[in-house]
């Protein structure tokens, strides 16, 4: 159902050449910090394995049944939650399906730690997943409408790659409740996920002040709440710089409509947008199938080949997630500085190569458990800039009316390519004992992300520095070329 009223508006202008303000951290608070969430449940999954499978937890559940299955059910259920969220996320708004999301990721952690069996357990592992599916779909879309555009590249590549900070908080947690001399073998595991509750619902309490994205309003026929919201955010920052805002350049007119069909987005997507589709596809397969090489079987490596404590392998996959979160740091800005092309394709095939190396040096026996730890931080430091360039890729390059439902739709194609098959493909190979099989997971991992950045260095869209709208105008646009002028750079 569409309304009769075409209006014009410079709101995407307006915000694209606003400062960087302390709203725009609360944004980044309230929304960004999920990530850390993810990582600190996929982390803590894998750290306990072998602990839910001793006498006494109390899961009958084996350490391969947390690692395959619960893995594989977490990210199933994680593609579930970005396609069913992703289109209600288009339809109703962004605010009030990240709001919903998070409650059902709350809720399904909690059960998780009331875990008494292994279908219990398998359930809301599934739930779990479920509800962090929709923030990813939820969660893209707001934060790249409501992040100026000269700062968007840099802003989503650190807040994607924040993944890594919860990595490490799991680990280190995982560490502490794993002692016996401490926790029970039947009460640890189970705090560790009651941590996960506790820091979700301070994000909660944050992200009540983050608003309703200013574009999604605007096309759904709230053209007045968009333009008051936007006036008000500029009150704010106005009175936090001490100085007028520069002019914004540009206007949009688009023709107002409630909703969007299906049919309408899938020919958006794959018809009129064939090779983005395909790029969005080839990023999220290739860094899906390398994580999974890596990090489902980085604890069966150190055990198996070096003889690592199961109590100890915390510690050496911190490090691996230290330099997970340190590639979006220190490369993030160069996406707009370098430009999209350049880094998306470099950094996926740096990744890509190094990892062949990692595989060739481990087949000679020349890397013991500190420098096979090493090799992999070097690889993942690229490794993790590139993935977390996935997400920022496609929530960009497709019109606004579609974001969340393409974000949810790469999202859970990639992620089941690499996420459902890697868990139950890899922890069979690198917890063989067989050196091949590990070489050969590694070497799977490492072909696919070259493949990717070929991709990238063929079919990447420039958009460093432009606007959404300039990007990829929207379905709901009167005039055929609704560009808007680019937004003079931002004053910190």
């Amino acid at each position: 159902m569409t309304t009769a009223r075409t209006i014009s508006t410079s709101v995407p202008a307006r915000l694209d050449r606003l400062p960087w303000s302390r709203w725009h951290w609360t944004v980044v608070i309230g929304l960004g910090t999920v990530w850390i969430l993810d990582g600190l449940e996929v982390t803590v999954v894998g750290n306990i394995a072998g602990r839910l499978a001793e006498k006494g937890s109390g899961l009958p559940i084996s350490s391969g049944g947390v690692t395959g299955m619960a893995a594989a059910l977490y990210v199933a259920g994680a593609c579930s939650g970005a396609l069913f969220f992703g289109r209600l996320t288009d339809k109703f708004g962004r605010k009030k399906l990240f709001m919903v999301t998070l409650a059902v990721y709350l809720a399904a952690t909690a059960l998780t730690a009331a875990s008494f069996s292994s279908w219990w357990f398998f359930t809301f592992r599934f739930l779990t997943g479920f509800g962090i599916g929709g923030e990813y779909a939820a969660i893209n879309s707001a934060i790249d409408e409501l992040i100026p555009a000269v700062y968007r590249g840099r802003v989503d590549l650190i807040i994607n790659g924040s993944f890594w900070l919860g990595a490490i908080g799991g680990s280190l947690l995982s560490i502490l409740m794993l002692d016996t001399a401490i926790f029970s073998r039947g009460v640890g595991w189970r705090l560790t996920f009651g941590m996960g509750v506790i820091l979700g619902l301070v994000i909660l309490l944050v992200r009540r002040q983050v608003p309703e994205s200013p574009r999604w309003l605007f096309i759904h026929g709230r053209g007045e709440e968009a333009e008051e919201l936007v006036d008000s955010i500029e009150q704010r920052i106005t009175a936090e710089k001490g100085a007028p805002l520069p002019p914004a350049a540009g206007r949009i007119t688009i023709r107002q409509r409630e909703s969007i069909g299906f049919r309408v987005i899938a020919r958006t997507l794959f018809k009129d947008y064939t090779r983005r589709a395909i790029l969005g596809l080839a990023l999220f397969v290739g860094q899906a199938f390398l994580y999974n090489a890596i990090t489902f079987g980085f604890g069966a490596i150190l055990t198996k080949f070096f003889g690592v404590s199961t109590s100890h392998t915390g510690y050496y996959f911190a490090v691996i997630a230290a330099g997970n979160f340190l590639g979006p740091l220190f490369l993030g800005k160069l996406f707009d500085t370098v430009g999209r092309r350049i880094m998306i394709s470099s950094t996926y095939l740096l990744a890509g190569v190094l990892l062949f190396a990692t595989a060739y040096l481990f087949s000679t026996g020349s890397l013991n458990a500190t420098t096979l730890t090493a090799c992999w931080s070097v690889v993942l430091f690229f490794a993790s800039a590139g993935a977390s360039s996935a997400y920022l890729t496609v929530s960009e390059i497709f019109p606004m009316e579609t974001r969340a439902m393409a974000i949810a739709f790469f999202y859970a194609v990639g992620t089941a390519a690499g996420g459902i098959s890697g868990p139950l493909l890899f922890s069979q190979l690198t917890s063989s004992g067989v050196i091949g099989d590990t070489v050969l997971a590694f070497d799977i991992g490492a072909t696919l992300m070259c493949l990717a950045g070929l991709t990238a260095a063929l079919l990447a869209v420039r958009a460093e520095g432009r606007s959404l709208e300039d990007i990829a105008a929207p379905l709901s646009s009167v005039a055929p070329d609704p560009l808007l002028a680019p937004a003079p750079a931002p004053t910190e």
